[in-house]
C-alpha cells in the first residue's frame, strides 16, 4: 500500500461525490473514512455556501479546512475561522443589473458569508434553494449589504444560460464566469476559481512533496483538475472535463466515483 499520507484528495460536491438524489452513499463514505484513517488528506472544493455544505462536513467529519463559493472563501471549519476569502468588486452589482435586464427569465442571487440574498426569483432559482435546504432572504439588489460578495449565481434555462455566456464573452467585465450547471453561470472574482484557491490551500497549508489528486464533474472544476498532479472526471462529467482530465472514471456521481479514485490511489494506479 503507498504511503498515504503523502497522498491529498480533494473533491467536488455536487454532481462528484453527492449523487443526485444529495444523500452522500455509504461506498463512497466508507472509502473516505477508510482513506483518513490511513493517513490520507481529505476535503472539498465547492460552489456551495458553508451553510447548505455543513451537513457533509459533518458528516464526513472533515477536519481540513474547506474551499467554498467556487474558490472565493477557504475556511477551517474545526476553529470556525476564516482563513482565505477573494470578493467581487463594488461595481459587481452594476454588471449584474445588465445581466437581470438581458435574461429573459431571470432568477439570481448574491452568495456571502452571512447568507444568501436571492435578488430575483424564478422556478430554477426556487429548485436551487430546495437543493441546497438554506433559507435565503429575498431583497432587491440595492439592500443587500455592501462588501463580501463571493459570487453571484445567475439561473435560467439552459438556452438562456448559453445566451448569457455568449453575452458576456463580448463584455469587458472585470470579473469571471462560469457555468456550473446546465441552468447555473456564476460570476466569480477576476481570476477566482476552484485552481486558484488550491494553489493558496497549498502554499497556506505548506503541503510539500504531498500527490494532489481532484475530482469533478462541471466546468468549475476544471482549474482544479490541471492544478492537482492528478486530475479526476466523474462518468457523468461534462465532456470538456473529461477532456482536460488526467484519469475519467468508469463510475458516476451515482455509482460511487470518489470510492473508484480512492482504490485507485491504494493500488498505486495514481
Amino acid at each position: 500500500m503507498p504511503d498515504l499520507s503523502k497522498y491529498f484528495l480533494i473533491t467536488d460536491l455536487d454532481g462528484t461525490l453527492l449523487p443526485n438524489n444529495k444523500i452522500l452513499s455509504e461506498i463512497d463514505k466508507n472509502a473516505i473514512q477508510k482513506f483518513v484513517h490511513d493517513g490520507g488528506k481529505f476535503t472539498i472544493a465547492t460552489g456551495r455556501t458553508l451553510q447548505s455544505a455543513q451537513r457533509y462536513i459533518d458528516e464526513l467529519e472533515i477536519k481540513m479546512p474547506v474551499i467554498m463559493y467556487n474558490g472565493s472563501l477557504i475556511y477551517d471549519n474545526s476553529e470556525q475561522k476564516v482563513l482565505y476569502t477573494d470578493e467581487l468588486p463594488v461595481i459587481a452589482e452594476n454588471i449584474a443589473k445588465d445581466l437581470l435586464n438581458f435574461m429573459e427569465n431571470p432568477g439570481a442571487e448574491i452568495l456571502r458569508l452571512d447568507n444568501i440574498y436571492i435578488i430575483c426569483n424564478n422556478g430554477y432559482e426556487k429548485e436551487h434553494t430546495q437543493i441546497c435546504q438554506v433559507t435565503p432572504l429575498y431583497m432587491p439588489i440595492e439592500d443587500v449589504p455592501s462588501g463580501g460578495w463571493f459570487k453571484i449565481l445567475f439561473a435560467t434555462s439552459p438556452d438562456e444560460i448559453t445566451r448569457i455566456e455568449e453575452y458576456v464573452k463580448g463584455k469587458d467585465y472585470p470579473v469571471d464566469f462560469v457555468r456550473s450547471h446546465d441552468i447555473f453561470i456564476e460570476m466569480l472574482p477576476k481570476n477566482g476559481s476552484k485552481g486558484t484557491a488550491l494553489k493558496e490551500y497549498l502554499k497556506m497549508m505548506n503541503m510539500k512533496d504531498i500527490r494532489v489528486v481532484a475530482a469533478g464533474d462541471y466546468h468549475n472544476d476544471i482549474e482544479m483538475l490541471e492544478t492537482a498532479d492528478c486530475g479526476a472526471a466523474t462518468a457523468n462529467a461534462q465532456p470538456l472535463v473529461k477532456e482536460k482530465a488526467d484519469i475519467v472514471l468508469t463510475k458516476s456521481c451515482n455509482e460511487g466515483a470518489i470510492a473508484e479514485l480512492i482504490d485507485k490511489i491504494y493500488l498505486g494506479e495514481i
